[in-house]
């Protein structure tokens, strides 16, 4: 049987991380077990990692988010001698399949843009120590970091050597941040990205490549008093963390069940079915009330699990290129959950249960499935999961009522948060990117804020794909799914990848567009990936075996 990958975790399993807090500072260590990998067949040596290293590192993140709100300021270190971190391990790149690889760089990569973003959305800055060499995927570590702090000695640098010794590129990033954040020139960028050495000191600091380069011998002191004044000139608000405690979750052969989510599992129709249900509870009094409650608020329980179905789709049911979305429950309970955090912004739970709904929204835009909709009747599409709507790419929605069914009709209910509280990669909203061509149409919906719409107004507002009645709908459903299943995955793929950002581009489109493009290109690629390619030639003193036809 194939290894289900968990990517739920907690410290007191951790094997590569440990952090240690100092009111508003946070020294997150990064010492990795090389006997604990998460595949057999490999030792994780000098700081390397897997998908199992980046999994902790999520959990770190999110951890010091809700469980650790006093943290203005983490700063990033190694726990080994002489090195930073080695970047992604080179035998778990060349045993590992296809798939995986490209999933796990997706991973990886949103977890750099999870802690990236922490600065703009939690008031949380982070601080790359460098010490020792920082290379590959170590690198793209510090580069997703706000500030980079590199010793400056005769052993410690930072490269991006993919290209000349691995014959593939840096996967999480690399390339992208260091033209559009470092804005590193482009000629040097070059020189930088095809050596295998690295630059050290204050070349890096001239090259833009660090922040800055500090002598091994007050190193510790000058990140200790950097760290000290970026929280002294922090604004973040604090308050008293909540413990992300364990989800409820089951997982058999034919379904992955939630508390609030249920993933019905279809091998034979090649799709998974995910069923979201809105809160049953009225929405707490205030955000006392919802602190008290902790992670088993609706609105961070739900956000979780669907966090979490979605990440065991992705890596475990590979062949099930169909995602479904389904929404059961009562809006105006809905929203009257979700307008408690939208009118208490400024507090610190509130501000990280929405932050973390955009974190999963966007990871459902960025997952390489086909995503469909199915506004029911019953559903609960308001709100916050009304963004699942424009995150699909289409939409079915019921007219009327139907034969024999006396849920409620369904209907679509928009809110404020729709109009700019969760973001796409693109910086637009979802609603801004579905109407692209014709933005009066987002200015018209504002006044439609509230009110739930039926099957036809809906439709002639744009804000489903298609209305069916009792008639059509089994088999018209029916037809699309079944033809969906038929599609090559390939082309679906990339079709998908191409209509779903519209819009301008920004760093975080690029880095996921040429990561699908490219780097899904090169993994297949012979040069790299081939019996006598670079990947699995790393290592022997032999170089990899090019074809040398430029393509």
């Amino acid at each position: 049987m194939t290894k289900v990958i968990d990517f739920q975790t907690d410290p007191s399993n951790y094997h590569h991380w440990r952090v240690e807090y100092d009111g508003a500072v946070a020294n997150l260590y990064m010492d990795v077990d090389e006997n604990a990998g998460l595949f057999d067949g490999y030792q994780l040596k000098l700081n390397s990692y897997d998908l199992g290293v980046d999994i902790e590192l999520n959990d770190v993140i999110q951890r010091m988010r809700f469980e650790h709100p006093e943290v203005k300021v983490v700063v990033m270190r190694s726990g080994k001698d002489n090195v930073f971190c080695a970047g992604a391990n080179i035998r778990m790149l060349g045993g590992a399949s296809h798939a995986h690889k490209v999933n796990f760089c997706k991973f990886t990569n949103e977890t750099r843009n999870a802690f990236e973003a922490a600065e703009a959305d939690s008031g949380q800055k982070y601080i790359a120590a460098v010490k020792g060499a920082c290379a590959g995927g170590g690198y793209e570590l510090a580069l997703a970091c706000n500030y980079i702090m590199l010793t400056d000695d005769s052993t410690s640098s930072v490269a991006l050597p993919e290209v000349p010794l691995l014959a593939v590129l840096p996967g999480t990033g690399g390339l992208t941040r260091v033209t559009d954040k470092r804005k590193v020139r482009r000629d040097r960028a070059d020189i930088f990205c095809s050596i295998e050495e690295g630059i050290k000191g204050k070349r890096a600091v001239e090259w833009r490549l660090v922040d800055e380069a500090v002598p091994n011998a007050k190193f510790e002191e000058t990140v200790a008093a950097r760290a000290k004044e970026f929280a002294e000139a922090s604004t973040k608000a604090v308050g008293a963390g909540v413990q992300l405690t364990p989800l409820q979750r089951s997982i058999t052969e034919d379904a992955v069940t939630y508390s609030t989510v249920e993933v019905a599992l279809d091998r034979k129709g090649r799709k998974a079915t995910i069923t979201i249900k809105g809160p049953e509870d009225a929405a707490p009094a205030d955000m006392d009330a919802m602190q008290a409650l902790g992670a088993e608020a609706w609105m961070l329980r739900a956000c979780r699990e669907l966090e979490d179905a979605i990440l065991h789709l992705r890596l475990n049911e590979m062949e099930l290129g169909l995602m479904v979305f389904q929404t059961q429950g009562d809006p105006e309970t809905l929203l009257a959950h979700e307008a408690l955090l939208l009118a208490n912004k400024d507090h610190w739970l509130a501000n990280e249960i929405l932050a973390f709904w955009k974190r999963t929204l966007k990871r459902v835009d960025m997952t390489s499935r086909s995503l469909v909709a199915l506004v029911e009747h019953g559903s609960c599409y308001a709100g916050v999961l009304a963004e699942l709507l424009w995150a699909v790419d289409r939409s079915y929605m019921m007219e009327d009522e139907f034969d024999g069914d006396n849920r409620p009709v369904a209907t679509i209910t928009l809110s404020e948060s729709n109009f700019g509280q969760y973001p796409m990669g693109n910086d637009l909203t979802r609603l801004d990117t579905r109407f692209l061509g014709t933005p009066e149409d987002v200015v018209a919906l504002k006044d439609k804020i509230g009110e739930p719409l039926e099957a036809e107004e809906a439709d002639a507002l744009g804000l489903v794909t298609y209305i069916l009645d009792d008639i059509d709908w089994d088999d018209e459903v029916r037809i699309f799914m079944e033809e969906r299943a038929s599609f090559s995955p390939d082309a679906m793929t990339g079709m998908e990848a191409n209509l779903r950002f519209a819009g301008p581009e920004t760093m975080e489109t690029r880095i996921f567009g040429r990561l699908t493009a490219w780097q899904n290109w090169i993994f297949n690629r012979p040069n790299a990936t081939g019996p006598d390619g670079a990947l699995q030639r790393y290592g022997t003193g032999v170089r990899g075996d090019y074809n040398m036809q430029r393509v």
